[in-house]
């Protein structure tokens, strides 16, 4: 089923006499979305927020999974409002050969293609690196896997929630003595989205020095583990390994959330020394910073105990707002424990216009994160959130040459 094609805004022109703002820093980079859920088509939305134009490509009869997950209105997914905005939607069915002659046909003006097939699976339709190098050898494909490219496990099912409990995540999420944790949202993908937006931008750097593009092999196994940090030195060094401590860590203490007089909660760091000495001196127990042992973060952390019976004794006397105005006026660290209301209503980040507005003919006004980071110069922005299955069709496949009976010929046959 494709959607009647409704085309996204366009920008107005500037004023006349109006300086001629700066092309975004990705603006003339062809992206094809050919991935499903998260990991891959999220790394081309980060491209698209700079400027890319990303085609995302969808089977005619099974769209990306992405648009019926989470929470609907009218009908409408609105996960996919985030994961497809800045995209053009065409639909292509790669098993027919059609499918696969346009896809290559594509593939010859497109700087990158992000695919998350299980391997094996585009060179089954003759559409493996050999075939789309050969249509352009300057372009780079970004393969996004749970496993890799090889391995003996590489042809495996693989999500996000396999590397949160494979990369050691789980383990050292929860409290002591209690079940190991998994994230409720796909942390595992939005880290390999980010590695994969940066191997392709570093793809393409390589690319200006060679002439050539190359593949990018990223297993989501993999990312989350460099975000865990040191644990496998550890291990390696020490025979170390780290357990569960709830909302402590064994790096510093104190550490941890602690609930207010007026029931909300708090969640205090002090990571660096002078920090933790303030923490002290404002809960009433200056005595503690005197002890050997808490001269190091280390050391802290084995007096866990006594240190989070100080600071959570002080909070519990106090409200949340005396306690956030004590913490600020003596330079501690300390934040609210917020859910999604308290953000949307939080004054920081509407300063940032973290959460931003952004129009939709399907919808109206809607409400999401904007883009990753602000640019002095050239800013990325949300052009328009993301459209209809196959919205785009007609329209790509005619600056691709395509006349109209011919696009009807192959939507009537199935590959649209």
């Amino acid at each position: 089923m494709t959607a009647a094609p409704t085309h996204p805004p366009t920008p107005a022109p500037a004023p006349a006499g109006a300086p001629v703002p700066a092309l975004p820093p990705l603006a003339g980079l062809r992206v094809l979305d050919l991935a499903t859920l998260f990991a891959g088509p999220l790394a081309a939305s980060m491209l698209g927020d700079f400027g890319a134009e990303v085609i995302k490509v969808e089977h005619p009869s099974r769209p990306d999974p992405s648009r019926g997950h989470g929470p609907a209105k009218d009908g409408v997914g609105l996960w996919w409002k985030v994961l497809g905005r800045n995209k053009r939607a065409i639909t292509l069915d790669l098993s027919t050969p059609a499918g696969q002659d346009l896809l290559l046909r594509l593939a010859a003006d497109a700087d990158v293609i992000i695919e998350n097939f299980r391997p094996g699976t585009l060179e089954k339709w003759g559409l493996g690196w050999d075939e789309l190098s050969a249509a352009n050898p300057r372009l780079v494909l970004a393969r996004v896997t749970g496993f890799g490219q090889f391995g003996p496990y590489s042809h495996r099912p693989g999500f996000g929630t396999l590397a949160e409990a494979m990369s050691g995540f789980a383990a050292v999420t929860g409290e002591p003595g209690g079940p190991p944790t998994l994230p409720p949202f796909g942390l595992a993908d939005s880290i390999a989205a980010l590695a994969t937006a940066y191997a392709v931008l570093t793809a393409l750097t390589g690319r200006a020095a060679t002439g050539r593009g190359q593949v990018v092999d990223l297993a989501i196994i993999e990312p989350i583990l460099t975000v865990l940090g040191p644990a496998p030195l550890w291990y390696d060094q020490l025979g170390y390994v780290q357990p569960r401590t709830g909302n402590r860590s064994r790096n510093n203490a104190p550490r941890n959330t602690y609930r207010t007089a007026d029931g909300s909660w708090l969640a205090v760091s002090t990571s660096a020394q002078s920090i933790a000495e303030r923490v002290m001196h404002l809960v009433g127990r200056p005595d503690l910073v005197s002890e050997p042992w808490f001269a190091t973060g280390g050391g802290r952390a084995d007096h866990a105990d006594v240190l989070d019976d100080a600071v959570g004794g002080w909070i519990a006397r106090h409200t949340r707002d005396e306690a956030m105005a004590a913490f600020e006026k003596a330079e501690a660290a300390i934040a609210p424990v917020y859910d999604i209301r308290d953000v949307m209503a939080d004054p920081q980040y509407q300063a940032l216009d973290t959460i931003t507005e952004v129009p939709d003919p399907e919808l109206g006004p809607l409400r999401m994160q904007n883009v990753l980071f602000r640019l002095s110069e050239t800013p990325g922005a949300i052009r328009w959130a993301g459209r209809p299955h196959g919205a785009d069709t007609d329209t790509v496949l005619a600056e691709l040459g395509l006349s109209a009976p011919e696009i009807a010929a192959l939507r009537s046959g199935g590959t649209l």
